[in-house]
């Protein structure tokens, strides 16, 4: 016994010196280590680390990626690691993320530093996608494991996991299957090696067995800590998605810079005024600008008060509240036309605070170029010396400042500094209007409009516009001009199908477009078995990736036959499965969302100027960074700051913006939160590399390639 404890003692300390760190002890906050609040993301050009490293990247979490691909690249060593400030001792890095358990060639000295520093700071590991084999404290696949294709499988969280890092899931992480002919997961599932200390959190039957094996899990070793994670994933995959949050707080010991919520957001479109209707045998929409020389005859859709009465029903059955964007004009119009009567509107006004509401300018004009719409698709119009024409200063101004005058005599809770334009109109358009329309900026600060909205797929980077910051919003694809499933499936038939098959020959023209159709989807069923399930995949994906943004659909689709609520229902069904209750559903009114991305790009652009210092010393965490720039952190539930209570409870932790003005901020954890320890052990040798592992094609390619396809 004597013996064991003093070989222990003397390869810590021989750790220690070959870091080059003043021995002593650690119980006291003189003499604690520094750690500071950076994730090392080492990378070998794959899915998995470039996953973690998007979701550390979303949330605000500093990291320093080393890309093992790059011949002019740091060499990982102890100097690269840890160093001292001010007399004590400091680790640069609070977690370490490597492609899998050793991604180093045999005799590479670096995987020893990371060894010895991981155990000497108690930093832990994080395997993004690695073998399972007993240097990962796992039995090979082939001793009774499974090796291959999990695509729709069922994984579950263990009571370890929701006990643990995965205690904001309410149990099951189902694994996509978005295409019967592309593999777009594969795992290695294993049991616990004989006399490992290892503790699975997610695990899932080997299919066509009912063997349970690890898919992420916990190994302790040697004194230190590896999350193993035995399946590959990209940054878009839901079952990624669901488990990025835990990932997180696994290696940061629920201590980080950055926050994440789930969010969720719906404007509904033209309130009050008529969308023009889709012609399911012209192609197009009388009407509107699509249909050449105003052919065919328009049929209006509009909401009435029964439907009405179905959203305030729906609000309430879901515990989310809708934005009505509204054009005063159409139920100006609808009383001129009915002699003075207009239900929609008085149930609207009657209901009004059971909404959101913002300002979609009076008559929703296109507010950019004056458009020639003799030829489709539509021209800008030119002045005489070839200029644009633009719509002019107080045709804005009239259609801003009149709607905002019409809600204020409807009663109607406005804040008035947002405003989304009809079609984001005004905002440069591609290819007709490459340009603003350079009196919006003027017509925005005549009406001191903060907050305008641009279209996500067109405009997704926030940026001023005058006085105002764009708030970029996603297009769903449920189509403004239609009522009915099947006018919606007819002209989704008509844009992404083949001209061979009767549709537009956008694919053929575009190959990009990820939308296509291999063949006409039915016009009876292709709504409910296609259109909802992408739509909702594509939504779902949105909330799950910590993204504010709002989407948008339109007023028709609240009418008729109501086909936006599948969608929606499916979103929030979907989450509801998915979340405990400790992680609901965030879902904040339009410029909340503007400020919110407005100090996460004021955050990140901090950090990258290398602004920021954030550290934490036994149990007081202290953070500094520039005046003005508020502070996103992740903390333990009971963390104070100048004895109040930090932030908001989300997913089992606080976590929230605290304002700076340049002065250190300081923290204080629960006393639950202990700082970790270093554990001694046996001085063991780098094990040699990880065996190579399997990436299908899926992954790679992203099905579908991108949330918004």
């Amino acid at each position: 016994m004597k013996r064991t404890i003093r070989t222990t003692a003397l390869t810590v300390g021989a750790l220690i010196a070959a870091l080059g760190l003043q021995a002593g002890p650690a119980e006291a906050d003189t003499t604690a280590p520094r750690i500071d609040l950076r994730v090392l993301v080492v990378s070998d050009g794959g899915p998995a680390t470039d996953a973690i490293a998007a979701e550390l990247d979303a949330a605000g979490t500093p990291y320093t990626k080393v890309d093992l691909t790059r011949s002019d690249r740091p060499a990982i060593d102890a100097g690269f690691l840890a160093d001292t400030v001010d007399g004590r001792p400091r680790a640069r890095f609070q977690a370490v993320v490597l492609p899998n358990d050793n991604p180093f060639a045999a005799g590479n000295p670096e995987m020893a530093a990371l060894v010895a520093y991981e155990k000497t700071y108690a930093v832990p590991q994080v395997d993004a996608y690695t073998y399972a084999r007993p240097q990962a404290g796992l039995q090979v696949p082939t001793s009774g494991g499974y090796s291959g294709s999990i695509d729709g499988v069922q994984a579950q969280v263990t009571a370890a996991g929701k006990a643990g890092p995965f205690g904001y899931l309410d149990g099951t992480v189902p694994f996509e299957d978005n295409s019967p002919t592309v593999g777009e997961s594969y795992a290695y599932l294993s049991t616990p090696a004989p006399g490992a200390d290892f503790t699975p959190y997610v695990q899932a039957p080997a299919p066509g067995t009912g063997r349970q094996g690890s898919l992420v899990g916990e190994y302790r070793h040697d004194g230190r800590r590896e999350l193993v994670v035995t399946f590959v994933y990209n940054q878009y995959q839901q079952q990624f998605r669901l488990l990025a949050r835990g990932i997180v707080e696994w290696m940061t010991g629920g201590v980080h810079l950055g926050a994440s919520r789930n969010y969720f957001a719906v404007h509904v479109d033209d309130v009050f005024a008529a969308d023009d209707r889709w012609d399911t045998q012209l192609n197009c929409t009388p009407g509107d600008v699509d249909c050449t020389n105003g052919a065919g005859t328009p049929h209006p859709i509009r909401m009435t008060a029964a439907d009405v009465d179905h959203a305030t029903a729906w609000q309430n059955s879901r515990h989310f509240t809708l934005d009505l964007v509204y054009n005063g004009a159409g139920s100006v119009d609808q009383r001129e036309d009915n002699n003075g009567v207009d239900q929609l509107a008085d149930k609207l006004i009657a209901d009004r605070n059971q909404f959101r509401w913002v300002n979609h300018t009076y008559t929703h004009a296109f507010l950019g170029c004056e458009q020639n719409v003799t030829v489709v698709p539509w021209t800008c119009s030119a002045n005489a010396d070839g200029s644009t024409k633009w719509v002019s200063r107080s045709t804005l101004d009239q259609e801003i400042a009149a709607n905002r005058a019409w809600g204020q005599a409807a009663g109607l809770p406005l804040q008035n500094d947002e405003l989304v334009t009809g079609e984001h109109s005004g905002l440069k358009l591609l290819p007709q209007q490459p340009a603003d329309n350079p009196n919006l900026a003027l017509a925005l600060g005549d009406n001191s409009i903060g907050w305008l909205a641009s279209d996500n797929s067109r405009d997704p980077v926030q940026r001023q516009v005058g006085p105002a910051t764009t708030v970029a919003r996603y297009p769903m694809n449920v189509f403004y001009n239609a009522g009915r499933a099947a006018e919606q499936v007819d002209e989704y038939n008509w844009l992404y199908t083949s001209r061979a098959q009767g549709g537009s020959g956008i694919c053929e023209d575009n190959p990009a477009t990820t939308t296509c159709l291999p063949a006409p989807l039915n016009a009876g069923s292709g709504y409910g078995d296609y259109i909802v399930p992408l739509e909702t995949r594509i939504a779902l994906g949105h909330v799950l990736a910590n993204d504010p943004k709002p989407h948008f659909i339109h007023q028709s689709n609240l009418a008729e036959e109501r086909i936006a609520y599948p969608v929606l229902d499916g979103v929030l069904d979907g989450y509801d499965a998915l979340f405990a209750d400790n992680t609901p559903v965030v879902n904040l009114r339009m410029k909340d969302i503007g400020v919110e991305l407005q100090r996460r790009a004021a955050w990140k652009t901090a950090v990258q100027a290398g602004q920021v210092t954030a550290y934490r010393i036994g149990g007081t965490v202290t953070v500094q960074g520039p005046d003005g720039t508020a502070v996103p952190a992740t903390l333990p539930t009971g963390t104070t700051r100048d004895a109040a209570a930090f932030g908001t409870a989300y997913a089992g932790a606080a976590s929230g913006w605290t304002a700076s003005d340049g002065s250190a901020l300081t923290f204080t954890l629960p006393s639950s939160a202990a700082a970790p320890a270093a554990t001694p052990g046996t001085t063991a040798a780098a094990t040699r590399p990880a065996p190579r592992t399997k990436v299908p094609a899926g992954v790679t390619e992203q099905v579908p390639y991108t949330p918004d396809s």
